[in-house]
This record gives structure tokens, sequence and C-alpha cells, in this order.
């Protein structure tokens, strides 16, 4: 443990507006992703969508989101990462005036989809512009963790200003609350923040971008739509996007990359972490309305009270990496988040589970925010700034892809019960198995490699172990 990762870190004046603006930039995608959830039955009577394509309205954000994730954080350290992030705000400006306007269901749709593309460009280029303005250790630490306590908190406040706008004004407040956000954004940012520069240029992996998107996709399509063609599809594009990588002179992703214990394990933990708590959230809500009758107001609520563990986590969380490493903290925030939903498991039909409920969520998502300042810090370190767009691509892809499946995929192990709770209850049981396990396997994955003993014997003088001789 060194002084300087627990010494107070501070900031300058210039920092703090850089903070200000992607991290505002982060919270109000965040807020964007769940605000239209508790207004969907407005939204499809405004544009006169049926009840069963209302899910639409989620899955058409959440595709494009997931989809070019990955490929838009790459394009950042080729093409510029304030150039990206600003293109993403203006993207999100026109998709939020479309759909504030939208007087049919497929403008409205079309609309989610650009706001889910603005997503996937402006998530990524910010918080690798946050990893290249703060040097690792404990400043990225803290600022990582302010990152994953907004993001967090953003689903929460969407929710609840979803219900207020909606309740006072009217859904298509919901669109155009993004509009004079975005554009204080687009006005401050290229006076604050510098554009980033790669010595060589390199050109765009094209083959592999297109299969791994189309790819991604396709999987996704499938699995929200339960359509086996669409998965096999989308597995034959990923694996053609893999022998693409093995081969080209400059890949979209380095499979060097993919091999570091760190990003690897530490992706596998955000994948984890973002399919089962938000599940866990949506499985709750169901119960919440349907079993305990209680009015969406109530239900954001009954969140947004312990939301506030997510903002202490956030804070906190930088703080115990610097004294106890991301191994431990990231393992320790799994055990929380999974062993926090297990009470759930054996929630009632009478109100006083409230009771239970309430402390557990508390807890859970302090553990839940905790895991994801660990798992970003884990997942993004040990790179070089050029490749940070990469790293932050492959984070941001790991959080959209989570919670595009994890709530159909629960949701499907729900549905094999006839009554419903009983259902709930199946489901949450496999979300405390599968985070548990996980656990165990990334402290497994995660632990410090040793030397092998064949490299200090070696007769190469790069191989032999440097010894202190006094001089």
């Amino acid at each position: 443990m060194t002084t300087d990762s627990i010494s107070p870190v501070r900031f300058t004046g210039r920092q703090r507006l850089i903070l200000f603006v992607l991290l505002g930039a982060g919270f109000m995608l965040s807020v964007d992703f769940s605000i239209l959830n508790v207004a969907l039955p407005e939204v499809g009577a405004g544009v006169g969508m049926g009840d069963t394509r209302l899910a639409w309205v989620a899955s058409a954000y959440a595709l494009p989101a997931a989809g070019f994730t990955l490929v838009f954080g790459r394009m950042a350290d080729l093409f510029g990462r304030r150039r990206l992030f600003l293109t993403g705000m203006v993207v999100l400006t026109g998709a939020s005036l479309l759909g504030g306007f939208a007087s049919d269901a497929e403008t409205l749709l079309t609309a989610r989809a650009l706001q889910g593309l603005a997503t996937a460009m402006a998530i990524p280029t910010a918080l690798s512009l946050l990893t290249t303005t703060f040097p690792e250790g404990a400043a990225r630490d803290r600022v990582l963790g302010l990152n994953g306590a907004l993001l967090s908190g953003g689903f929460t406040v969407g929710a609840l200003v979803g219900g207020t706008l909606v309740g006072l004004l009217s859904w298509r407040a919901a669109f155009f609350i993004n509009v004079p956000v975005a554009v204080v954004i687009l006005l401050i940012t290229p006076a604050l923040i510098g554009e980033s520069r790669r010595p060589d240029r390199v050109r765009l992996d094209l083959p592999g971008a297109v299969t791994v998107t189309g790819g991604l996709l396709a999987v996704l399509y499938a699995i929200i739509e339960r359509h086996a063609a669409s998965a096999v599809v989308g597995v034959l594009l990923l694996a053609a996007f893999w022998i693409i990588e093995l081969r080209s002179p400059a890949p979209l992703v380095p499979v060097r990359v993919l091999r570091r214990p760190t990003v690897r394990w530490g992706n596998h933990a955000g994948l984890v972490i973002f399919t089962m708590e938000p599940a866990m959230i949506f499985l709750i809500t169901l119960y919440l309305q349907r079993t305990l009758d209680f009015s969406p107001f109530a239900t954001g609520l009954v969140f947004g009270l312990p939301g506030l563990a997510s903002v202490a986590a956030g804070v906190i969380a930088g703080r115990l990496i610097g004294r106890f490493g991301t191994r431990a903290v990231l393992t320790a925030g799994l055990s929380v988040q999974g062993l926090a939903t297990l009470p759930l498991v054996f929630l009632g039909t009478d109100r006083a589970a409230l009771a239970i409920l309430i402390p557990a969520l508390f807890i859970g998502f302090f553990g839940h925010v905790t895991c994801i300042v660990a798992y970003t810090v884990t997942a993004t370190s040990g790179l070089p700034n050029e490749e940070q767009g990469l790293a932050t691509g492959l984070t941001s892809m790991t959080q959209q892809v989570a919670i595009t499946i994890g709530i159909p995929i629960l949701s499907a192990v729900a549905a094999t019960q006839t009554a419903e709770l009983t259902g709930m209850r199946l489901a949450l049981s496999v979300n405390v198995a599968v985070t548990l396990a996980s656990m165990v396997l990334i402290w497994i994955g995660l632990r410090p490699r040793r030397e092998h003993p064949a490299a200090a014997t070696t007769p190469k003088a790069e191989h032999r172990p440097r010894v202190h001789d006094g001089r």
C-alpha cells in the first residue's frame, strides 16, 4: 500500500470542469436509458403503438447501444476521442428532437435507435477521455468511482424523473429534456478538452468492424425475440470476426489485449454485474406492481431510497481499491451483490416484505456500484493511452450487452413457472448462483501470476532476474 493510494485526491479547476462535462454526459445518457420505461403505456397511446410492440421502445435503443459501442470505442482511438464524443452529442440532440415531435410508431422507434447510436458513440469516448485525462492510480480510481455512482444513479433518477415528467407535462418531455443539456456540452467541450492524437495513423479494420457489429446485433436480436436463425447468423459472424482479428495486420481488437487477465476477467465481471442486477430490478418492479399493487411512483420511491447507497459506494469504492486492490474489492462487491439478492428469493405477498426488501436493496446497490467501479478500473488498467478507447469500448460494450440480455434471460427463467411469484423466486435463485459462482472464478482468474521457474535459469539476459549488488 502506497501513500498515494490513501492520500486525498485534489483536482484542479480545469479538471473539475472536465469532470462536470464528461460525468454529466454519462449521467444524462444513463437517465435516457430508463426515463421512458415508466411511461410506456402513455408513449404507446401517443403514437398509436400497440402493447405487443412496446418492448421495442427499449430494444430499439439497446441494440445499437450494445452493437456499435466496441467499434466506436476503437474509432475514438484512431480518429479522435473529442470529435466522436461531440458527434454523439449532435446525434443525441437530433434524435431527442425527432422523438419529442414523433407522431407515429416508426418515427419514435427511429429516434430511440438514434439515441442508442449516440450512446454507443459518447459513453466509451467519454470514459476514455476520463482515463487519459487522469493518470492510473488514486486519481483515476476516484474519478471512475464518481462515474460509477452517476451511471447507476442515472437509472434510478430516470425512472423517477420519467414518472414526474409524464405526470406534470407529457411523455414528449422525456425526449426534450436532453436537448438543452446536450447543447451546453457541445458549447463547453471544444474549449475545455483537447483532441487526442496518434503518432501513426492506422486504418480502421473494416471487416472486423462489420463482423463484430453484425454478430452482436444478430445475437442480441435472437435473445430479445427468441429467434434461432438470428442466433446462428450471429455466432457465425462473431467466429468470422475472431478469425479476421487473428490475421489482420491492424486488428480492431488485438488478440493480445483480450488475453490479458485483467481485460478478460474484468469484462467477465462486468457481464455478470450488469446482467444480474438490472434483471433483478425488473423482476422486483413487476413484483411490487403486480403482487403488492404499488403504483409506478411508489415503486420508484422503493428503489430511489436504497439508491442513495449507489452514490455512497461510488465515492468510497475508489479509496477501497487504493487500500485493498481491485481483485479484493471486485470479488467482495460481487459477493455483496449476490448475497443481498438472496433474501429476495423468500419475499411473500404481504407488504411487510418491504422490511426485507428495502434493506436488501440498499446493501445490494452498494455492492453493485462497488463492482462497477472495480471492474472498470480492472479492465482499463495497464493499457497505453492509445488503446484506452478500445479498453473503454470493451467495458461499455460489456455493460450494454449485459443490460440488453439480462432481462430476457431471467424473464425466460421465470416464465418456466406457472405462478408469477414462484417464477420470480426461481429467477432470483439463478441470479444468486451465477453471481457467486462468477465471484469464485474471477478471484481465481485475477490471482497474481508468478514468473515461471524456467525464466530464472535461462541464459538470456532479458529473462534473468535483476539482483541488487550493493553498488
